[in-house]
């Protein structure tokens, strides 16, 4: 620590300075937030500063998760990398590194550069399906345009023997929201009798999401284990997040996955948290900078997510 004998040192200073110019170390709790003043010594202060720089991280964010690892508690933060809005009008470009991602949750969903395939993180792994069928673990040196992850945690779950379809799913994950103005993240294993599921094929470089959806390749598996990733978002996020629900796929044994179109299950757990906070972290790129993000991206958004059309190539297994 500094010299006691002539006042704080000036590590505390600076951090009781942060602290109080609203850089607070907030600790989630489900009730709020709280502040946290705290003496540590300067080797910790200078440490926390070198990661804030390196990482381009707040220093809230650091000190939170490096006490929610210490006592094992986990933070339902939603961390999401660019925005809904940039995918729809083409902005494909890669922005974080996967180590990063996840750093910031094990459970969550997302895409890889032009469209690359889909993008699921289960138990702190991220899987790449891609458009032929095949999935594998992503290394953590690559780069990503979109994603969204949390540190899953369940606070609330539900059985159900029968799931029919894919609207039956919803229903049962209605059920367990209080509120549908904080995210929510779901997590659903059990029996699949069908799965249909869509992968996006890659793109050209400007190619919109609504375009690319219509090139998309489709499976359809039937009876697998498997575990359903889940976000949901309220409608005020629309802008920067993808409205509603949003679930992908992955077997039991990392073969078969993909974004659900519809589904029938049976012996199914859903499990679920609420996320009360966010952190949305923007591209650097020239392209994201440049693009023009005013445009309302909820129908196009919404077009792509749900695409059923058939104009996608089929596959059964």
């Amino acid at each position: 620590m500094g010299d006691q004998s002539t006042g704080p040192s000036f590590g505390f200073i600076a951090l009781r300075s942060a602290i109080a110019g609203s850089i607070a170390t907030e600790i989630r709790a489900r009730h709020g937030m709280r502040q946290l003043t705290c003496q540590i010594p300067d080797s910790l202060y200078a440490a926390l500063q070198l990661r804030v720089n390196a990482d381009n991280e707040t220093c809230d964010h650091i000190v939170a998760e490096a006490l929610s690892q210490s006592l094992d508690t986990p933070i339902h933060t939603l961390f999401q990398v660019s925005t809904s809005a940039a995918l729809v009008e083409g902005v494909y470009q890669g922005a974080v590194r996967v180590s990063r991602l996840l750093r910031h949750g094990d459970f969550g969903l997302g895409t890889f550069v032009d469209l690359d395939g889909e993008m699921v993180v289960l138990d702190g792994v991220c899987y790449q399906i891609s458009a032929n069928g095949a999935i594998a673990p992503v290394d953590g040196d690559r780069l990503i345009p979109y994603a969204v992850v949390t540190r899953f945690s369940a606070a609330f779950r539900v059985n159900h023997l029968e799931l029919p379809h894919l609207d039956a799913l919803v229903m049962a994950c209605d059920h367990l929201r209080e509120s549908d103005n904080v995210f929510y993240a779901f997590r659903a294993r059990g029996t699949f009798r069908t799965v249909k599921t869509r992968v996006m094929k890659p793109v050209l470089e400007g190619t919109t999401l609504k375009m690319a959806a219509s090139a998309q390749q489709e499976f359809c598996f039937e009876q697998l284990q498997g575990t359903l990733i889940g976000l949901w978002a309220p409608g005020f996020a629309a802008s920067f997040s993808v409205p509603g629900y949003h679930f992908h796929f992955l077997s039991e044994d990392r073969k078969k996955g993909g974004h659900v179109l519809e589904c029938h299950a049976s012996d199914v757990v859903i499990e679920a948290c609420s996320i009360n906070e966010m952190h949305v972290s923007l591209p650097e790129t020239e392209a994201y900078l440049r693009a023009d993000l005013t445009r309302d991206p909820v129908r196009d958004l919404l077009e792509a997510e749900n695409n059923r059309d058939g104009k996608g190539e089929n596959s059964t297994t």
